[in-house]
């Protein structure tokens, strides 16, 4: 069962992954009106929230675009940072979207924040437990129920943490679109693209979420659902 989980997010994730390069390919094809680049927009978007402390960097990869919020940097992939078209434009708003909540204290934002050494700390004791519980739970000598407590717990804390990244990502993504049309950024065809690009890298959140959910209700019934 497993193996079929795996198997079926594993697929569904790379269609996903496959549609929004697709898309984001697709749409740096036509140059924006406004003919800013990304690290402008960027720039831009930043002023207009009257955030002032934040950089924008431009990172090496390919779809490596995020905002990191220890060290307050819109960090932009080269097609983004110097990119002059809808898809660069719908990810540097986006990422500023995410600045945006920092400086706003924005409250899923914040929870996940919080989340992350906890995540951390879930994954390593995730893995250690369940390569000994190929061996009955002898190699740290528990028994089997504890062993399904703490996987179950474990497991339980990285699907949150999956589940609220969703209104983290959804949430910048409303905020960078209406911006950029507030802005007049964009026409209203590039705004089309700008959403439908944001919307299949939302959708790669969404299956992440539906797939940890998916593993969960896997480990409870493995671990608790047999029990009279």
């Amino acid at each position: 069962m497993i193996i079929l989980i795996v198997v079926v997010f594993a697929i569904l994730g790379f269609v996903v992954s496959s549609k929004l390069k697709s898309k984001f390919k697709k749409y740096s094809q036509t140059a924006l009106q406004a003919n800013l680049s990304g690290a402008e927009i960027a720039k831009l978007m930043l002023a207009d929230h009257n955030i002032h402390d934040v950089q924008v960097v431009c990172v090496e990869g390919q779809l490596t675009d995020h905002y990191n919020p220890m060290n307050k940097t819109v960090n932009l992939s080269p097609d983004v940072f110097y990119g002059r078209n809808a898809a660069a434009t719908a990810v540097a708003a986006h990422e500023c979207g995410h600045a945006v909540q920092h400086a706003t204290a924005y409250t899923w934002l914040k929870m996940r924040s919080a989340m992350v050494p906890v995540q951390n700390i879930s994954g390593k004791i995730l893995n250690v437990v369940l390569i000994a519980s190929l061996f009955g739970g002898f190699a740290l000598g528990l028994p089997y129920p504890v062993i399904g407590y703490i996987v179950v717990g474990s497991y339980s804390v990285m699907t949150l943490f999956t589940l609220v990244t969703l209104p983290v990502e959804f949430d910048a993504s409303n905020r960078a679109l209406a911006w950029v049309q507030s802005r007049n950024i964009v026409t209203r065809p590039e705004y089309d693209m700008s959403k439908d690009a944001l919307h299949w890298a939302a959708m790669t959140y969404v299956v992440a979420a539906l797939a940890s959910l998916a593993t969960l209700a896997y480990y409870i019934f493995v671990f608790f659902g047999n029990r009279d």
